[in-house]
């Protein structure tokens, strides 16, 4: 197991009352399962620019950020990473996929029935207990 933790931010782009979700392509690490967009901070990059960077890379996305859940501490056997998750809108449509094969917008409760990276699963539980305590 790499024992230095991968630091990694990730969007939960809201549209009305769902939000969006991404299936990693099989050949990738945690293939098949379903994520949240973002991806790996680089060195001195802010968790916040991170996202911004990652999601116009990867899904020709640009967003604004609203609001920050608590990070999200998880390991998987070969690693450990921190998670910095952020409620986003997306000010344009999907551009193109580069590690995912399939996206779904949904409510989140009805989202919880796919098959998540265990660390992602931990940040739609949080983002659905937030919005039930501001409801």
């Amino acid at each position: 197991m790499d024992k230095k933790p991968l630091f990694v931010s990730c969007g939960i782009l809201q549209q009305g009352d769902k939000i969006l979700a991404l299936r990693r392509k099989g050949e990738k690490e945690l293939g098949g399962k379903w994520e949240f967009p973002g991806g790996k901070l680089e060195p001195g990059e802010t968790p916040e620019r991170c996202l911004e960077r990652e999601l116009k890379e990867e899904l020709g996305l640009q967003v604004t950020i609203r609001n920050a859940l608590p990070p999200v501490h998880h390991t998987y056997p070969h690693r450990t990473i921190v998670l910095y998750p952020y409620v986003c809108y997306s000010l344009s449509d999907i551009g193109s996929m580069k590690d995912h094969d399939a996206f779904i917008w949904g409510i989140p409760e009805q989202l919880r029935s796919l098959d998540w990276a265990e660390a992602d699963l931990l940040v739609l539980e949080a983002y659905i207990h937030q919005r039930s305590n501001h409801s």
